[in-house]
């Protein structure tokens, strides 16, 4: 018998000083089997940093064909492409090729190794930024982790805090690429 996603419910507060985005998200989020606590916080960081109206999360793990999140506009153009981790060349040319931007998020031990791999292939793209989120960042959104989430969201100058009732996070990333 398959396993089956555990559903997980987010309403965060968010408060993003540097773009004027003030907003209560109510989010549902269903997490695959195969993904961490870890993995499905940088999941919510990336929603929360581009929220929008049109931003939606999509099949992720489960499809080849989309990206983990997604902004598309009412043309149906995908406006917004988001990854998580490690991924290929050819899962980055995919989302560059078919969307206005890509963002991606990476986090784990193993970044610097796989950042230097691609990161002359990764230049070529000029839609495309990269962020590192921090090991100590990661370890620290776990303990916000529930399956009902009150969160609570600050951006201001590029400083990010995340934080529920009893916990707060300093988003730590490190920009690896970006082309505004």
């Amino acid at each position: 018998m398959a396993l089956k996603a555990t559903i997980f419910k987010a309403n965060i507060s968010i408060c993003d000083m540097d773009r004027n985005y003030y907003d209560t998200l109510n989010l549902t989020i269903a997490r695959h089997p195969s993904e961490t606590d870890q993995r499905m916080m940088v999941r919510i960081l990336a929603f929360i940093i581009h929220a929008h109206e049109q931003l939606q999360f999509t099949k992720g793990l489960s499809s080849d064909e989309e990206p983990e999140i997604w902004q598309i506009d009412y043309s149906e153009q995908i406006q917004l492409w988001i990854e998580l981790g490690q991924i290929d060349e050819k899962r980055i040319k995919k989302g560059c090729n078919r969307s206005e931007k890509v963002a991606i998020y990476t986090y784990g031990s193993s970044v610097e190794n796989w950042w230097n791999k691609i990161k002359s292939k990764a230049s070529s793209y000029k839609n495309l930024d990269v962020y590192q989120v921090s090991e100590n960042t990661t370890d620290q959104l776990c303990d916000l982790v529930s399956r009902t989430m009150e969160l609570q969201c600050t951006i201001d100058t590029g400083q990010i805090w995340l934080s529920n009732q009893s916990d707060s996070v300093h988003i730590e990333m490190n920009t690896l690429q970006q082309f505004d």
